[in-house]
């Protein structure tokens, strides 16, 4: 998405002032402080670490000038929303760039219609998601279940990310199928492995699972499960009846 120098086509050193040079990393919401390495609360922490202490942190929203096409893709996305009468803040809840990529928070209620924008404006032209899947922020409180889409635009050669939020005790998002059909599979997955219902999906199944399955394994809450193993005549207990580090 940049270019080799990582700059997003701004030269900084011939020409410092540069109106796209990208904007700062913004600092970002602190979601959870983690003690020790992996988050063990009862002194069980046998990895050495237990005297870590880490801020986890989303990415901070950035401000203009994103740098480089990021603010052409903006002003063109904010420009075809206000002629739809839609207000782009209302749409979208803030932009990211992090690591030479762009991200739109949307509201998960005006989805459809901003992908069906990127897809069908001409100085868009995001024809293809490549797929959708998810993060379950067991912390971020209110908004815990983010849905993840990448769009390509082949016409000009560019790729953003949308990223969608809903609560755990409403895990609903609007179904891109009738934008982009080739979601279909992969918002069954999504809907398997993290819970989210996909509002207006044709056929929402469990594609991986049983379909009796209790629960949905990727979420950061679902009980680590499993059966004993016998090896060599020692038995070994199934991973949730052994020694718990939290």
């Amino acid at each position: 998405m940049s270019d080799a120098n990582g700059t997003n086509g701004a030269d900084p050193e011939n020409d410092p002032d540069a109106s796209n040079l990208p904007s700062p990393r913004g600092e970002g919401e602190e979601i959870r402080v983690q003690r020790g390495m992996f988050g063990a609360n009862n002194g069980g922490d046998t990895s050495g670490y237990g005297g870590l202490v880490r801020s986890v942190r989303l990415p901070g929203e950035a401000s203009r000038p994103y740098g480089g096409w990021f603010d052409e893709v903006a002003d063109e996305l904010e420009g075809a929303l206000e002629e739809q009468g839609l207000l782009p803040g209302n749409a979208i809840e803030k932009t990211i760039v992090d690591r030479d990529e762009l991200t739109f928070h949307i509201e998960r209620e005006h989805l459809v219609r901003v992908a069906q924008t990127l897809r069908d404006d001409p100085a868009l032209r995001f024809e293809l998601c490549t797929g959708v899947s998810a993060v379950h922020y067991l912390h971020d409180k209110g908004r815990e279940l983010h849905a993840v889409y990448h769009l390509r635009s082949i016409t000009h050669n560019r790729l953003i990310r949308l990223e969608v939020s809903a609560p755990d005790s409403d895990p609903h998002i609007p179904s891109l199928v009738p934008v982009y059909p080739t979601n279909d599979w992969h918002e069954r997955e999504t809907y398997d492995f993290f819970g989210i219902v996909f509002d207006g999906h044709p056929a929402l199944t469990r594609i991986m699972m049983p379909d009796d399955w209790q629960g949905h394994p990727q979420r950061k809450d679902y009980p680590l499960g499993g059966i004993a193993v016998e090896y060599k005549g020692a038995q070994i207990p199934a991973p949730d009846q052994r020694r718990s580090y939290s």
